[in-house]
């Protein structure tokens, strides 16, 4: 087989050569357009449902949100395995699929079993799909830091401004925000008030969600011109729900401030961030979209971050906690400069053993035309560059060049014994 491989190349030199040009630009076609990221993803292809009912014990969360949701989802195609678990007001699923499953297909399917299993939930409970990221999808973490601003107010800043900013980057999945403090509006009612003027916890809280909303009108017609009118309605401050009206008492409106204390306040928080242990901080995590390039999604983060900067409130600044590019450089570097060495050395100790040139570079050549051959194989199987694919390929330079240096030495002796016979 090898001699008639041989043979065949050597009559057909032309054809030869177009292989090796076709290798060098798929191999360099690969090395552009292959994902690169710094650590492999190893996780599960998974899809997650996520259900919030907040205030509920994990046992009611299991027997009326998990239970019926993971029945539900029982005989999704390509499905391997479902998990779930239920903690305090919240429920995860993980619904499992066969590696060779299309993660958006998965997603699709997944949705339309919830569609259905919706109906079997209390009244108000939704299930939501997860991010659909990674496991080692968080590839760039920033703070914001501002003298003058407390935790809440850096937050707000985070939660309206940046976040959404940052999530119209195209391949980024998700901008989760952590620490500081969420504003609410908290109610506190006061039962006795509630018994004195006959009303109820239920009126306060219809009233509180009749109230906040704007209600469109029809047209007002006045000499030929059309008025569109509209109700606002949208609470805007403290006063404003202070006013609203929850019943009547004696033909006189009962006003929620006179039932209940309305206040500005935080939400409960279940933990704190600290940076390098210089105080609590407020920020957000970057998680990139599954199969995407983490390196030029936290290049088109950095980017879209410059122009966030510019409509951040005065003496509000950015900075990154963790970027995830300065690992992969490191790497990718790192890997680069271990190919060069190893094929310097290779090339040298085959020059020495080989002590022919012509030889030498036959098994010389044998090692990029590999390594290109290897990233087209990368890409063809989809999958990313990173710490574990390089490294591997750098080790196994030593081993493709054994191959090239037995064939050529083997080859060259033959010659060599060919021309002395010859000579006799």
């Amino acid at each position: 087989m090898i001699e008639k491989i041989i043979s065949w190349s050597t009559h057909n030199r032309f054809f030869v050569w177009v292989g090796i040009l076709l290798i060098i630009a798929g191999g360099v076609f690969s090395v552009m357009n292959t994902p690169v990221d710094a650590i492999p993803d190893l996780s599960e292809n998974q899809v997650i449902v996520y259900t919030e009912w907040m205030g509920r014990n994990p046992q009611i969360m299991e027997d009326q949100i998990t239970y019926p949701l993971v029945s539900n989802l029982q005989g999704i195609p390509n499905v391997k395995d479902i998990r779930a678990a239920s903690m305090f007001g919240m429920s995860f699923i993980f619904v499992i699929f066969n590696d060779d499953a299309e993660i958006y297909w998965a997603r699709t399917r997944v949705l339309e079993r919830l569609n259905f299993a919706q109906k079997a939930l209390p009244q108000g409970v939704t299930p939501t799909l997860g991010p659909d990221g990674t496991g080692v999808g968080h590839v760039f973490w920033y703070t914001l830091k501002g003298n003058g601003y407390d935790l809440g107010e850096l937050r707000a800043v985070q939660d309206w401004y940046v976040k959404f900013a940052l999530q119209n980057v195209q391949g980024v999945s998700e901008v989760a925000s952590f620490g500081g403090f969420q504003k609410q509006y908290q109610v506190s009612i006061n039962p006795n008030k509630l018994i004195y003027y006959d009303v109820s916890a239920m009126d306060v809280a219809n009233a509180l969600k009749a109230n906040n909303r704007d209600v469109g009108g029809s047209i007002y017609e006045m000499n030929r011109m059309g008025y569109m009118i509209r109700g606002l309605g949208y609470i805007k401050d403290i006063q404003d729900i202070e006013e609203i009206s929850v019943g009547s008492y004696k033909s006189i409106p009962i006003k929620l401030k006179d039932v209940a204390d309305v206040q500005m306040s935080s939400d409960i928080r279940l933990g704190i961030v600290d940076e390098n242990g210089e105080g609590e901080v407020v920020g957000g995590v970057v998680v990139a979209r599954y199969g995407e390039n983490a390196k030029e999604v936290i290049d088109r983060v950095k980017e879209r971050l410059g122009d966030v900067e510019k409509g951040l409130p005065p003496g509000v600044k950015i900075k990154v906690a963790y970027d995830r590019s300065d690992l992969i450089e490191a790497a990718i570097a790192t890997l680069k400069e271990a190919l060069w060495e190893e094929i310097a050395v290779v090339s040298l100790v085959v020059l020495l053993f080989l002590f022919h040139v012509r030889s030498a570079v036959v098994a010389i050549v044998t090692i990029p035309l590999s390594v290109l051959i290897g990233f087209i194989l990368i890409k063809l199987f989809g999958i990313s560059l990173n710490i574990m694919s390089l490294g591997g390929i750098a080790l196994a330079i030593g081993d493709l060049v054994d191959a090239g240096i037995v064939m050529t030495e083997n080859a060259y002796k033959n010659l060599v014994k060919e021309v002395i016979q010859n000579a006799d």
